[in-house]
């Protein structure tokens, strides 16, 4: 339950002033739906300005401010049409333009009555021999408020939204905030020089405060840390069941090809974790084809032959159907019963599917989260399997390892890799396995470079490479927003490439991306599966888990736009088959020094713990591996800078604290209850006896 000290900040936003239901909307949308949201929507950037005298002190392209007396309003002479002009001069006489486009001219009228003096922040620019300030950021009546534009927050804003409005939330906001509980280790705190939590807040939206700012993220990161390690603790004091195989189910498989040395230095992993009691808790960290799959089925199978069920959670129904059928094939030599359980199953077959699981016929279900429903059972779940790990949150799985008698095992999978540096961000509840070396046979992917100017040729590169018979791929970029939502000018761009490259290939072509209604999704990327259509038009909805061995060439437009990561994902999606692939990254004309080496390294290699780290190295501070754009950051306040720098701290201290009161009744203790509480990690507190 919250402790009611923040009952105050967890208060829906329009419990403040001058937020109603139209003001809420965009809010909404920037996710600002609390006080708290508000509180933390830290500024992306400080502009600073220079208080001038006069217009010839200012050079072009400076944030200013000046006294200025507007002379003469000129209104477009089509209104609507053309920009509305303030004409104003200094205190020497020297004239600058004040202008405004659209709606913002009544605003003009009302804030530059003509022969009064008013105070000017804005950027001074040039339109030909004439200077001006395009929408003054700000229009002062009183002398001295001037000052206050020195230095100004500029948030991120939506439509609907200002800046002068959402710095009169934020103030309200921090207005609000109760005194808490100091959670931080006191020797730590006074090494640091860091501002209490409510100070830390208000500071780092007045100015560039970096010991304000680095004690939020530090706060951030020891709640995930704190929350993530009490999993672990929980999981280990919890009696689970050990697993001991006898190797006869096993023994039955006759895979097509021998296990890399990963592999099997996994499986024995694995194996000794299931022969403990306390229930394991792994990750299985794999490169694109590095045969994770293999890995999970082995693990299953000591499960089944223990007298257990498995289970192996996707995130997608394409994912999950997919896995089904690659287990059924591998495991059929062995007799298990492999079965699938998505959202789509109704009826009948649902119901079989649910005695199957009851009567424990079935060994295997393989299924989307439809898997950990309140009325879905098992006889006797001895192992989950979570492919992609990072698509579900630590309370989805928490729900799905409830369903055993006792707690079952965990064996959590990604194909997504990580830094060594940021592995204790995303898992340091877990023990990790890696799989760095990929199966003999795999052929090394041909990838180029290459400018979009030259659509045209690569239009009729695709044209021959589908006259052969061949399959390809033809990915556009899907960037997410701040708020979650997409943008809606990627989508129509996915569409009307998908357009013109239907109207060249006809139905050879069919499209997917996320904002497709689910059946019409599932139904082209079948056809696609099956070899009814050759060419794929999709987003990154591909990025994992989809398996065409006769698709041998993936273009990906404006390749500048994703991580390394996730163009490591794709590139993945060819190169299945015996046949030589080839993956296109067209990029912008225009390309930073950073961007032309990161592609370059997509040339140079296919490793992607390589790519991982060097990518890493090539950002510096900032995100996490995918762009802001093309994936999730794990963090909101933690930049990659603090992450690196600060996670190793938080991680010791949280160990610490656990490892000293691991119920949280110190008086530190109880503070961290709160800290959890406060950036939702609440999950972590469930865990604890009496919560």
């Amino acid at each position: 339950m919250r402790p009611e000290i923040l009952n105050t900040i967890f208060a829906e936003s329009q419990t403040l002033d001058g937020v109603g239901p139209k003001m809420a909307k965009p809010l909404e949308k920037l996710g600002l739906t609390r006080i708290k949201d508000i509180a933390y929507h830290l500024p992306e950037r400080f502009v600073s300005r220079r208080a001038i005298a006069n217009l010839d002190e200012g050079a072009e392209g400076e944030q200013v401010i000046i006294a200025l007396t507007a002379t003469e309003h000129r209104a477009p002479y089509n209104p609507g049409r053309g920009p509305y002009r303030v004409m104003a001069q200094d205190e020497a006489g020297n004239i600058c333009a004040l202008t405004y486009f659209g709606r913002a001219s009544y605003t003009a009228k009302k804030q530059l009555p003509v022969g009064e003096k008013r105070w000017v922040a804005g950027r001074l620019d040039r339109y030909g021999d004439m200077l001006q300030i395009v929408h003054p950021d700000h229009v002062e009546t009183d002398s001295a408020a001037h000052l206050a534009r020195m230095n100004e927050p500029v948030y991120a804003l939506s439509e609907g939204l200002t800046q002068p409005r959402i710095g009169a939330l934020v103030a309200q906001s921090i207005d609000r905030l109760p005194t808490l509980p100091e959670w931080i280790e006191p020797s730590q705190f006074d090494k640091s020089g860091w501002p209490n939590w409510r100070d830390a807040l208000s500071l780092a939206h007045k100015d560039t405060h970096e010991k304000a700012r680095d004690r939020l993220a530090y706060d951030e990161l020891l709640a995930n840390s704190l929350a993530l390690l009490m999993v672990k603790a929980e999981g280990r004091r919890r009696r689970g069941q050990p697993l001991i195989g006898d190797g006869r189910l096993r023994d039955r498989l006759s895979l097509p090809f021998e296990m890399t040395g990963a592999q099997k230095r996994s499986v024995t992993e694995i194996e000794g974790d299931l022969q403990q009691e306390s229930p394991m808790l792994r990750l299985l960290q794999g490169d694109v084809g590095a045969g994770k799959t293999v890995v999970a089925l082995e693990a299953m199978l000591i499960a089944n032959e223990a007298g257990k069920q498995a289970a192996l959670l996707a995130p997608t129904e394409i994912l999950a159907r997919q896995h089904f059928e690659t287990l059924r094939n591998m495991a059929a030599p062995t007799g298990v019963e492999v079965a699938l359980l998505t959202g789509r199953a109704k009826g009948k077959e649902r119901e079989s599917i649910l005695m199957g699981l009851l009567d424990g016929s079935i060994h295997i279900l393989v299924g989307t989260h439809a898997i950990f429903q309140d009325t879905v059972n098992y006889k006797d779940l001895g192992l989950v399997v979570i492919d992609e790990q990072h698509r579900f949150g630590v309370a989805q799985r928490l729900a799905l390892a409830g369903k055993g008698r006792r707690a079952p095992h965990t064996l959590a999978m990604t194909a997504t890799p990580i830094p060594r540096s940021l592995t204790l961000a995303q898992y340091g509840e877990m023990d990790v396995s890696r799989l760095d070396e990929l199966p003999p046979g795999r052929q090394a992917i041909d990838t180029r470079v290459v400018a979009q100017e030259r659509m045209d040729d690569v239009v009729a590169g695709v044209e021959r490479h589908l006259a052969t018979g061949q399959q390809a791929y033809w990915v556009c970029p899907m960037v997410r927003e701040a708020n979650g939502s997409f943008q809606t000018a990627d989508i129509a761009a996915a569409e009307a490439r998908y357009a013109a490259l239907q109207e060249r290939f006809g139905d050879a072509v069919v499209m997917v991306h996320g904002q497709l209604k689910p059946e019409v999704k599932d139904a082209n990327m079948e056809r696609f599966a099956s070899g009814g259509a050759q060419l794929l038009v999709a987003t990154t909805v591909i990025e994992v888990g989809v398996d065409v061995p006769a698709a041998t060439l993936m273009v990906i437009e404006q390749a500048e736009r994703f991580g390394l990561a996730q163009l490591h994902q794709l590139r993945g999606r060819v190169g299945r088959g015996s046949e030589k692939s080839v993956c296109l990254l067209l990029r912008a004309a225009e390309l930073s020094e950073t961007g032309k080496r990161r592609l370059a390294l997509m040339r140079e290699t296919q490793d992607g713990f390589r790519i991982a780290e060097e990518d890493l190295e090539l950002r510096g501070g900032g995100e996490l591996l995918g762009t802001r754009q093309s994936g999730d950051a794990a963090f909101r306040i933690a930049d990659l800078e603090q992450v690196q720098k600060m996670l190793p701290i938080a991680h010791a201290d949280a160990r610490m604290l656990i490892d000293h009161d691991g119920g949280l009744t110190s008086e530190r203790g109880e503070a961290a209850r709160v800290l959890l509480y406060l950036f939702e990690r609440d999950w972590g507190v469930q865990l604890l006896r009496g919560g």
